[in-house]
């Protein structure tokens, strides 16, 4: 083998214990598809519940991605980055939704948002009240969708290490000028990775849904509880249901892991080489 050459040699029983592992996944995904009746099944997934229910679904998914990337940035930086004390206790502490049962979760945003929670009545007197609203909602799939941009953003961040952004201070840039200038765009397809899966998990998100937020039609009913209920009385329209959120979530994920980004180098973006900014009269500019 020349030498640079990529080692692309498996054992073949590794192939098969791959073939079982796809199986394990695919084959369930499979039954959905056998099991929608496609002569029902554009009434079925056009109806005035499933429309408000996947519209809702998509739009307070969208607000939680964007709550993620505004709060999970400066974390997963303050993580990757930082040295403080207890620091490890607090990279424990964020990705606990990643193992928790989601409706415990959910019981945890009742219990301190919710009217006889722990913030609830400050938010009483303020005139707000969380538990029960479309705000619920976003809150809910902010709490178990945050931990994956965190590990996807914090990856990349120690992946890339702090070399660049050592460079550009060197030469009197601020760090609020290396942020912006170096790390974003080397951390970009992380957080475009992380984000993907963000709202792929929003998306999906049940039981602290129903949990913190309930189950009202164009209010909080997202397309995972519309789903749950029709199981109940139309089986029909619940696979329908599925499997349409099965395609949206396969796309999503595709579009996070269909493209080379996430396994550049820290030093490349966008197919150039990242250097560190040039100095302007002895300052990064």
């Amino acid at each position: 083998m020349k030498a640079g050459a990529a080692y692309t040699g498996v054992p073949g029983w590794l192939y098969a214990l791959a073939v079982v592992a796809a199986l394990v996944v695919v084959l369930p995904l499979l039954a959905i598809v056998a099991r929608v009746n496609w002569a029902n099944f554009l009434p079925l997934v056009t109806s005035e519940p499933a429309l408000s229910a996947l519209g809702l679904s998509l739009r307070t998914s969208a607000a939680s991605t964007a709550l993620c990337i505004v709060l999970g940035v400066p974390l997963a930086l303050v993580l990757a980055r930082g040295r403080f004390p207890l620091q490890g206790l607090l990279r424990s502490l964020v990705l606990l939704p990643l193992v928790l049962p989601p409706v415990v979760g959910g019981i945890a945003l009742l219990y301190t948002f919710g009217r006889q929670g722990l913030l609830g009545g400050a938010l009483e007197v303020l005139g707000l009240q969380i538990a029960f609203s479309t705000t619920a909602v976003v809150l809910a799939q902010t709490f178990v969708a945050l931990p994956f941009l965190v590990v996807s953003l914090e990856g990349a961040l120690r992946t890339g290490g702090s070399r660049y952004e050592a460079v550009a201070a060197t030469l009197g840039a601020p760090p609020r000028v290396v942020f912006r200038r170096v790390t974003l765009p080397l951390i970009l397809p992380g957080l475009a990775s992380g984000a993907v899966l963000a709202f792929a998990r929003s998306l999906g998100e049940f039981g602290a849904t129903l949990t913190f937020a309930g189950s009202l039609q164009g209010v909080t009913r997202t397309l995972p509880l519309e789903i749950y209920l029709q199981r109940e009385t139309d089986p029909d329209a619940a696979v329908a249901l599925s499997l349409v959120l099965v395609a949206v979530a396969v796309a999503v994920v595709a579009l996070a892991y269909g493209r080379p980004a996430g396994g550049r180098t820290a030093g490349q973006v966008s197919g150039k080489r990242t250097t560190a900014p040039a100095p302007a009269g002895g300052n990064v500019p």
